[in-house]
């Protein structure tokens, strides 16, 4: 549980993951269990930093002794404490740095399925080893920032591999945006481009009325790529100054494009949290306290 070991654990598995990835296909297996280990232990020593009981798994109470000072109560040893998966330090950590990390849950399934298929079946989809390997190299740069790790010292020769594998994916994320983009345009004025103004005017309002996705919540926003009304769909969070949309998909039913997860973050302000009017207390959920009072909370 504690943060420093967790540092060098995860600096470790990185670099036995790059070996792999180097060594070429027949290592790829290798490569993505490494650096799906890697990514976790790196995500818990962000969150060890903070505290180490945000490693915990929340319902087992021995664990939660140990990781808050007081495991001389515990009726388990410290190495039999249970800590949280992949999936949940990503999810926690995003919570936290969602400004910082591009990468959303949709986007890091891959990788927790790479990770644990290598596992547990020693099967992956060779498909992604690409895409799931560099996504953990993109996921571990501004946790690195955060825990203010030189970077240098953790890719330590694996760098340039590093910046290579990086430039590559962003690039081929941009051209896969422009080309939804193009796609779009075309078929709106394929189904639109006959029609004069006034009559576009009303069909589109009759069609973009309602949501192209449905999700927890959405809201109405100007497709990127038609200039018609689209929809901006995903999660409600609550903070401080009140609820907010958590932007997982865009999606627009005059052109039909449809882009989500870190592709947003190529379309300008899309994929940033979208303020709503809404009462927080809509997003609560009931619970009642000790003292039988009903209070609210996440």
């Amino acid at each position: 549980m504690h943060a420093e070991q967790l540092k060098l654990s995860s600096q470790k598995w990185m670099h036995a993951a790059l070996t792999a990835f180097s060594q070429g296909s027949d290592s790829y297996d290798f490569a993505v269990h490494h650096a799906g280990i890697a990514a976790e232990h790196l995500l818990k020593a962000y969150l060890a930093s903070l505290h180490p009981a945000l490693i915990v798994e929340a319902k087992d109470f021995d664990s939660l002794l140990h990781a808050t000072g007081h495991g001389v109560h515990a009726s388990a040893p410290a190495s039999r404490a249970k800590t949280i998966g992949l999936t949940e330090a990503h999810a926690r950590v995003h919570k936290i740095l969602r400004k910082q990390i591009s990468i959303d849950q949709r986007a890091f399934i891959p990788v927790a399925n790479a990770r644990n298929g290598v596992a547990h079946s020693g099967i992956h989809d060779v498909a992604e080893v690409q895409t799931v390997f560099t996504t953990c190299l993109r996921l571990a740069d501004p946790v690195l920032e955060e825990l203010k790790i030189d970077p240098e010292t953790y890719w330590g020769p694996y760098r340039a591999l590093h910046d290579r594998l990086i430039e590559e994916q962003v690039r081929q994320t941009r051209i896969d945006v422009e080309t939804m983009l193009v796609n779009a345009r075309s078929i709106f004025w394929q189904r639109f481009g006959r029609l004069s103004d006034s009559e576009r005017k009303v069909v589109l309002a009759t069609i973009t009325s309602h949501p192209a996705v449905s999700m927890a919540r959405e809201v109405p926003q100007q497709c990127p790529a038609c200039d018609s009304q689209g929809w901006l769909a995903g999660e409600v969070e609550v903070g401080r100054e009140g609820a907010y949309l958590v932007t997982h998909v865009c999606a627009c039913s005059a052109c039909d494009l449809e882009v989500g997860g870190e592709m947003l973050w190529h379309l300008g302000d899309l994929a940033g949290d979208v303020p709503l009017d809404d009462d927080p207390e809509d997003y609560l959920s009931a619970y009642e306290d000790d003292d039988g009072d009903i209070r609210f909370g996440r």
